[in-house]
């Protein structure tokens, strides 16, 4: 219960003194104290069920007093209304709720990415209060958009905040020479007035180099470090880092070993998360993180039906036992696929005469013989996979993951990074696509080629929203993305009918 007095400064936990350090041991919050269930909180305490179900309710109640819908505050207010007294201002205050909207309007701020129409898909760039991650391969251009999201927290709104802003590194340290770059060649920036003109000494940067030091700096020094210099934004580059070295280094072990190995990694992604939310929401900053991809190996085919009016055959129903099931991308997948049905066993002739038989009368064996008749029996066994085809991981990871949403994409594949526990932890997600841009060599290698062989000229580069909690998502596959190029003041998008690599001053990104 870290956060019960946060969220209830003049809760009286007197009372409760016992339950509570055991409550922040098992870092149980306030939110999972109402929410969960009393028996799920009991066993992972081991705290007496009676207690914990008092302090719900009292902290419930006082939730309720807090934000002036508790049954005592409505009922007076009902009461003036029979009476006709007319309330005074103090009890029409106690009525209202913390937050109206255009108090909340006038909290929403933004940071810039320095172009445009970048801004205008994301609503007017990256919310504060939220976590966002930016995905993508290698070489789309997460770095660059990070350094640029450095620069615009600086400025005024609204494309900025006006505070400075703090980068954790766990790979490559940061890019000053790169920033530097940006400054002086991004056209935003060089309107800038000198007195607001954004500089380096404003960037805050750290290194994290293994898991333990990451959660002691997020923990201790970073809190610290945003209450003293008012820090506006948080960059994490990358957040799979840390984790890939520290779990995945016994990637071969098998059985309970693999099993805790995962339930810790994923203890520790929550806890990130919570803390991470924790910082965004208490001092109104972004936390924007980078994040790595993964190749989805095969593609989801989703396990087949029979026609209607048709049955399996004993055959076809061992197959589909027997056979290993394929085109899932990952085991987990695999996993959570049941396996077929049992075989039907027939009775033998012992047992036929116990076997209760339908009262509608049977066919005669005319009937059944006759060659035209091509009623087929109903289908009494469906396999069951193909029942949970849509609960099945690979089917619902397109919504969330940014690729594999388009049937008709034959690319290959990604998957970010961490999985599913931290997708829940973040609230909104930005894919970054590349792909390939080829043209003809201008030297010729082969008389019957004039034009010269297919050569690989640049990449062409894609921003997407995949969700978010104040935009809608764009999509399926790259529609309504927008087209970016990386040049030397930063990100710019790609004016229709104009291709990339037509303007001077473009660059490679070689890190991503």
């Amino acid at each position: 219960m870290t956060d019960l007095l946060r969220v209830l400064p003049h809760f009286a936990i007197g009372q409760y003194a016992s339950l509570l350090p055991t409550l922040e041991k098992h870092n149980v919050s306030t939110s999972e104290l109402i929410t969960l269930d009393v028996a799920d909180i009991g066993k992972r305490t081991q705290l007496p069920l009676l207690n914990l179900k008092r302090l719900r309710d009292a902290v419930l109640a006082e939730l309720h007093r807090d934000l002036g819908v508790s049954s005592e505050q409505v009922s007076a207010k009902e009461g003036e209304k029979e009476n006709g007294t007319p309330a005074t201002a103090k009890s029409e205050l106690q009525h209202q709720l913390k937050h109206d909207f255009a108090s909340l309007s006038a909290q929403w701020q933004t940071i810039s990415t320095l172009d445009p129409e970048m801004d205008r898909v994301l609503g007017g760039g990256v919310p504060t209060g939220y976590v966002t991650e930016v995905t993508g391969e290698s070489g789309t251009g997460k770095t660059q958009f990070l350094l640029s999201l450095l620069l615009a927290v600086q400025l005024p709104p609204p494309y900025g905040l006006g505070r400075p802003a703090l980068y954790i590194s766990t790979e490559a340290a940061l890019s000053t020479k790169r920033l530097a770059q940006i400054l002086a060649n991004n056209p935003l920036l060089n309107k800038t007035a000198p007195s607001e003109r954004p500089t380096l000494d404003s960037i805050i940067s750290t290194a994290t180099p293994d898991l333990e030091s990451q959660d002691h700096i997020l923990t201790f020094q970073v809190p610290v470090e945003v209450a003293r210099r008012n820090i506006g934004l948080i960059v994490l580059d990358s957040v799979a880092a840390n984790f890939r070295a520290e779990f995945e280094r016994n990637s071969l072990a098998s059985g309970p070993q693999q099993t805790n190995n995962m339930a810790a990694r994923s203890t520790d992604l929550v806890r990130l998360g919570m803390l991470l939310r924790d910082l965004a929401q208490k001092h109104n900053l972004a936390i924007v993180v980078a994040n790595q991809v993964a190749d989805r190996f095969g593609g989801f085919k989703s396990p087949a039906y029979p026609a209607s009016g048709q049955r399996f055959s004993s055959t076809q129903q061992q197959q589909q036992q027997q056979q290993p099931h394929q085109g899932l991308s990952s085991p987990l997948a695999a996993r959570s696929i049941a396996r077929g049905p049992m075989p039907v066993v027939e009775p033998t002739s012992s047992i036929a005469d116990a076997v209760p038989r339908s009262s509608m009368a049977e066919p005669s064996q005319d009937h059944q013989q006759r060659p035209d008749n091509n009623i087929a029996p109903p289908l009494m066994h469906p396999p069951s996979q193909a029942s949970h085809a849509a609960l099945l991981l690979d089917h619902q990871q397109r919504w969330f993951t940014g690729w594999g949403d388009d049937p008709d994409d034959n690319s290959q594949q990604k998957t970010p990074s961490l999985g599913l526990v931290w997708t829940t932890q973040i609230a909104s997600r930005i894919a970054l696509f590349k792909r390939p841009a080829y043209g003809r060599s201008r030297y010729s290698v082969d008389d019957d080629e004039p034009h010269g062989m297919p050569t690989l000229r640049s990449w062409r580069r894609w921003m997407k929203v995949v969700f978010a909690p104040h935009v809608p998502g764009t999509g399926p596959g790259l529609e309504g993305a927008v087209q970016y190029e990386v040049t030397m003041g930063g990100l710019r998008a790609v004016e229709k009918g104009k291709r990339k690599g037509d303007n001077d001053g473009e660059v490679e990104e070689q890190n991503g």
